[in-house]
């Protein structure tokens, strides 16, 4: 029997943190039996990144049931059962702490469905509980609520049931215990990282850094890395003796940063990290009949590409987009291989470039408006993000192609005027991996202020 559960709390400190809701569902292995779905009057506020990402705030808890009143039902429900969490450890020491306070030593097995997915369903470019659930096809919905989490993670522990057929791994999976008491030197460092987006730097004793990351909540990475039990992370936390960080209030920010650290720094457990992130290009060349055409491939360093791609999947995506957005050939995009006419061209989506009945020059005016949004071939641009405080700017400059570096401003006339936007900048390398951050980025985060800079101000 199974008890398959999530729970939202208050965040805060680390075993200081109180329930805000919880979802129960009582499973033996077929069917749900019982469940249990309540909110909890945690007793203290709740943290404002935490209400931003549930939902749930303090006038909402006010008449909810206190945890003592319905810590007995927590008991029935999950008697005789082993708890199942996605990041159980997680939502097993919460209870524990729960019900310590309390004076009630709550013990259950446990099992992890982020562990039992890395073993059963292995090459998943997420094991996050969104990401996964969508990457599978189980629904999710009142995502980061207790029930709607809940019910995900009885959908994909049925999953895993099915696959693991001889039930080798649940078997060995199964903890009677959290795995080990985090170490009070990490937990001290828990503690006094914050919770922002930045970089953050792992030194030795003897102040070598021998790590480098970014994060959107350097807290929470931290957490992760100090918790973890994959032997990267444990070597790191048997070596870790301080961690300074650098706030960069924007994600874009702390991604070029930490690429540009790692390679100056060279940390011992950043490897991986610096090689190449991404090994597909988009190049251009002109067919016999004059028409620009357009293909992916292998990224070569030694040809000009126009952007660059983590991996085949994601540039084919955008391939399909921006055949659409541009109105643009999908035989000339190299999306069809057929010998004749494309077949948008059938549905009469496109105007026949692959027969040679649109006009060259209009075809090729719009494939080289992608070219020039898609590259940074002669561009100058401002790029405005986050900032580190409420009425502060982030600002990247780019000029003539080229990353010239980042910066903060408060005032628009800063950036507005090219000779106080260079003196505010603190410059940075440009090289292939600056490049393919910012083009990435920029695909993805289409409500980035963009300005074009003038030289004449």
């Amino acid at each position: 029997m199974y008890a398959i559960l999530d729970i939202e709390t208050t965040g805060g400190k680390y075993n200081e943190e109180g329930i805000t809701e919880i979802a129960i569902y009582r499973f033996d292995g077929h069917n749900v039996v019982d469940q249990f779905i309540s909110l909890i009057n945690p007793e203290k506020p709740i943290q404002p990144f935490v209400v931003n990402l549930t939902g749930i705030n303090n006038q909402m808890l006010r008449n909810a049931p206190k945890f003592y009143e319905v810590a007995k039902r927590i008991v029935e429900i999950t008697t005789d059962c082993v708890i199942v969490a996605h990041n159980a450890s997680f939502d097993y020491r919460i209870l524990r702490t729960e019900f310590s306070r309390l004076g009630f030593e709550f013990k259950r097995q446990s099992l992890c469905t982020v562990e039992l997915s890395k073993k059963l369903i292995p090459d998943q470019q997420s094991y996050s509980l969104g990401k996964l659930v969508r990457a599978l096809g189980i629904p999710l919905s009142d995502r980061h609520r207790a029930n709607g989490d809940a019910l995900a993670t009885v959908k994909l522990f049925k999953l895993l049931l099915s696959k693991d057929v001889e039930k080798t791994i649940i078997t060995d999976t199964v903890r009677t215990e959290v795995k080990r008491q985090i170490d009070s030197k990490l937990l001290s460092m828990i503690e006094s990282a914050p919770i922002a987006t930045g970089v953050y730097y792992m030194h030795r004793e003897d102040g070598a850094i021998i790590y480098i990351g970014k994060s959107k909540n350097i807290k929470k990475r931290l957490n992760q890395h100090f918790t973890s039990d994959n032997r990267k992370s444990k070597r790191i936390q048997e070596e870790v003796a301080s961690v300074t960080y650098e706030i960069t209030g924007s994600e874009l920010l702390a991604l070029l940063k930490e690429s540009e650290e790692i390679k100056l720094h060279k940390p011992k457990y950043n490897r991986a990290l610096r090689k190449t992130k991404f090994d597909q290009a988009l190049y251009q060349f002109t067919d016999d009949n004059g028409y620009i055409n357009f293909k992916v491939e292998k990224a070569d360093h030694r040809k000009k590409n126009i952007t660059t791609f983590t991996n085949r999947q994601q540039a084919k995506s955008f391939m399909y987009r921006w055949t659409e957005k541009y109105q643009l050939c999908q035989k000339l995009m190299g999306l069809d291989n057929g010998k004749s006419n494309c077949f948008n061209y059938t549905l009469k989506q496109c105007s026949g470039a692959c027969i040679n009945i649109e006009s060259i020059e209009e075809y090729n005016t719009r494939a080289q408006k992608l070219i020039s949004n898609a590259s940074f071939q002669n561009q100058d641009m401002i790029i405005v993000d986050q900032g580190r405080t409420i009425d502060e700017h982030s600002v990247i400059l780019v000029e003539n192609g080229i990353f010239i570096g980042i910066g903060y401003f408060n005032l628009n006339h800063q950036i507005s005027n090219i000779d106080i936007l260079h003196s505010i900048i603190t410059p940075m390398t440009h090289n292939r991996d600056a490049k393919h951050i910012i083009q990435s980025y920029l695909r993805t985060h289409k409500k980035l202020k963009i300005i074009k800079p003038s030289k004449n101000e």
